[in-house]
């Protein structure tokens, strides 16, 4: 007698296809967000690193070019705190783009089940 033909490994395709599509909002809210927060994370760390906004932060006071008189320590400080203006503000842009990625992310299962339901009632 076959155990493996046609109707076994359909039904064992069918099942396994059920599973999947039932699974898909568990993992897409706990493996799959995780996911997306590592990697959010990640970049996050990586723009900062690129525009050196803590190192800007730390050497505020470090006058430029080793000029010690007053002026260079005025105009030092004051160009420094312009960098970490432009570059505090470019940070926050950044993450205001990363919570808008998270929050497409969060509703973007209900909204494609609300289109199909939108698109089966009427």
């Amino acid at each position: 007698m076959l155990n493996h033909n046609f109707l076994t490994y359909g039904s064992t395709l069918i099942l396994q296809i059920i599973g999947e599509i039932l699974y898909f909002p568990v993992w897409w809210y706990s493996v799959g967000l995780g996911r997306l927060i590592v990697s959010l994370a990640a970049f996050w760390r990586g723009q900062e690193a690129a525009l050196g906004l803590f190192v800007w932060l730390k050497n505020i006071f470090v006058p430029m070019y080793g000029q010690r008189d007053l002026a260079s320590r005025a105009i030092s400080f004051v160009m420094r705190l312009v960098q970490i203006i432009l570059r505090g503000a470019a940070l926050l842009v950044w993450l205001a783009v990363l919570i808008i990625i998270l929050i497409i992310w969060l509703a973007l299962p209900p909204a494609l089940f609300l289109a199909l339901a939108w698109q089966w009632a009427y």
